[in-house]
């Protein structure tokens, strides 16, 4: 028996990776998400059909009944032993069995494994999006998405084994019971049958159609509040409640009048399929009675025929419900696949290399890069770093500072040129390649919510304990982890974080990423302001822990306060996407330049705003 069970278990992997991408078109789409699972599905559809026939035995037995008895002799077991055998055989093995498989395979097998594979499938594909893409839109909605387009999917197979196949094969068994009865009671289920078909296919179109509208109503209502509850600070500081509650109900009556449009179409859908659904008992048993009349129907004919078509009139109403379920769901599949399924902008080449390995020397050779637009970020850089050699990236805000490290991490693509990573293009490399060869510490620090020891250890995940700790001491972190308490007791490593680090100092998330990147130990080190928070007790000490993590590894450090960079082996100025000074410290101060504008007019050791508006 548990053979059987985990063979059953065994019809789907619920984290199967796809093939390719995610087509943008309905159905391939459908296909490409399900693809693995046929055979579940295939016996899913087996049983809820076989179950669905189940229901014309039962009404075939009624029938059964009422005609044996008008010619029955007297005798309770000996004239109905062979009734009463098929009625317990039937009725309290048979069909408890068949529909307990029914709901095995809906609620075991296709419920709990379809969900993750499809959101498993659709994760691991917006994972591989470039910055560009999460910069144009809400980490809320993208991930809101993910899981309704999931949920959706899985709700349609679902509702098509349960309810849609189930109904067929009623129908159609339906069909073949009246056709053994007289053809003429078959033709009013064939009429019906016809006049079901053309409301289903006049109202679902229109349904979907405005359930599609609704749902993306509804994610830009959730988009609204995501971003608001996001940057609650802000709102807080500057006496926002208001504005942002007036925003959130544009959103919201936008919703709702979509909803009501959708609402009214089903009310009236709902009204023809009720309709229609007591059409079919009326005239089926109407006509059997007639026939009856005529000595060529039975009494157990009409039973049977009341059966089926009052059985049939009851589904009429699940199905219609189900019948908008489906296409509402596909209207948020599609949706879905509108935000999710779009092509990565940034792909791995063919037989690119998987792994990396090298002292960490970068050469630019004729970058020009503009974002997609015509504002030029960069535009003709050269510039070779050897391998482990530190530089300073200096310039005001815009002059392609952060531009240069993005495209090192291929964040984003080069449009011309190409950057070259120990003598290999970085685009020969996997991304994951060429990122795990470089450690980061930027301005804007990632923390996730999870404990104090899994952050830092995100930047190694086989890394001990004892080297997490020893990563936090050197980065100045490991005394105040040791006071951190959260909401359900627990503290120091244990203590979770809160949402991006929210329940932390500035400097405080500047020194446990700090602590992740020591702890990658990666043969590049980028530093985007990576000590801008810290005050400058502790920015001290961390600057002699930086001098120990630096030692060997190639540097790139951005950074304003230009005391933090002055002892660079080199130091490049760039302005308006070009490089117009490079050189020591102490030459760029003697040639009276750009550079040395910016440190005598920087107060306390930092770039600021008047630099950067000149």
């Amino acid at each position: 028996m548990k053979r059987a069970y985990r063979w059953f278990l065994g019809l789907i992997d619920p984290f199967a990776p796809a093939d390719g991408a995610p087509p943008q078109a309905l159905w391939p789409f459908v296909k490409w998400a399900l693809s693995g699972s046929g055979p579940a599905i295939a016996l899913t559809l087996a049983v809820t059909f076989t179950a669905g026939l189940s229901e014309i035995v039962a009404a075939s037995f009624t029938g059964w009944i009422i005609d044996g008895t008008s010619a029955a002799n007297p005798g309770f077991w000996l004239t109905f032993w062979p009734v009463i055998l098929f009625g317990v055989i039937f009725f309290l093995i048979v069909r408890p069995i068949l529909f307990a498989a029914d709901a095995g395979v809906t609620s075991i097998l296709i419920g709990p494994h379809l969900f993750p594979l499809v959101l498993s499938r659709l994760n691991r594909h917006t994972l591989g999006h470039s910055m560009r893409y999460f910069e144009n839109d809400f980490a809320g909605r993208i991930s809101q998405k993910a899981l309704q387009t999931s949920r959706a999917l899985t709700d349609v197979v679902t509702e098509v084994a349960d309810v849609g196949v189930y109904s067929l094969a009623v129908f159609g068994g339906s069909l073949l019971l009246m056709a053994s009865i007289d053809s003429r009671l078959l033709l009013i289920f064939v009429v019906w049958g016809a006049l079901y078909i053309f409301a289903l296919r006049y109202f679902i179109p229109r349904v979907k159609v405005r359930s599609a509208a609704r749902a993306g109503a509804r994610t830009q209502v959730t988009g609204q509040i995501v971003d608001t509850l996001s940057n609650v600070a802000a709102v807080k500081l500057f006496a926002h409640n208001a504005y942002e509650d007036r925003a959130t109900l544009r959103e919201l009556e936008s919703f709702r009048a979509k909803a009501l449009e959708f609402g009214e179409l089903s009310s009236i859908f709902r009204m023809v399929l009720m309709t229609l659904g007591g059409m079919l008992p009326l005239f089926s048993i109407l006509g059997a009675l007639y026939l009856w009349t005529l000595g060529t129907a039975t009494a157990g004919d009409i039973a049977m025929t009341a059966m089926v078509s009052t059985r049939l009139s009851q589904l009429t109403n699940r199905i219609g419900r189900v019948a908008i379920s489906i296409y509402t769901n596909l209207g948020e599949i599609q949706d879905g696949i509108d935000t999710l399924a779009p092509a990565h902008e940034i792909t791995d080449r063919p037989g690119a290399a998987e792994t990396a390995s090298g002292p960490g020397a970068i050469t630019f050779e004729g970058i020009r890069f503009a974002y997609g637009g015509e504002m030029t970020a960069l535009q003709n850089l050269d510039l070779t770093i050897r391998a482990g050699e530190k530089i300073g990236l200096v310039g005001a805000s815009g002059a392609g500072k952060s531009t240069i490290v993005s495209l090192l991490l291929r964040l984003y693509d080069v449009e011309q040129g190409r950057i070259l990573l120990d003598g290999i293009d970085i685009r020969d490399l996997t991304q994951e390649a060429l990122r795990q060869q470089i450690s980061v510490v930027r301005q804007e620090t990632s923390m996730f919510n999870r404990s104090a020891l899994d952050n830092i250890r995100y930047g190694l995940p086989d890394a001990s304990d004892e080297e997490v700790f020893d990563a936090a001491r050197r980065a100045s972190a490991h005394d105040f982890i040791l006071t951190l308490q959260d909401y359900r007791g627990r503290s120091g490593y244990a203590a979770r974080l809160g949402e991006r680090g929210v329940k932390l100092s500035g400097g405080q998330r500047q020194r446990i990423a700090l602590a992740r990147a020591i702890l990658k130990d990666a043969p590049v080190l980028i530093l985007d302001e990576a000590t801008s928070a810290l005050d400058s007790e502790v920015e001290a000490e961390i600057q002699e822990a930086l001098e120990q993590v630096m030692q060997g590894k190639t540097v790139i450090a951005i950074a304003h306060r230009l005391s933090t960079i002055a002892q660079m082996d080199r130091i490049i100025v760039l302005d308006q996407g070009r490089i117009v000074e490079m050189g020591r410290h102490s030459d760029l101060l003697a040639r009276k330049g750009l550079y040395s504008r910016f440190w005598d007019r920087q107060s306390g050791g930092f770039l600021g705003a008047q630099e950067a508006a000149e």
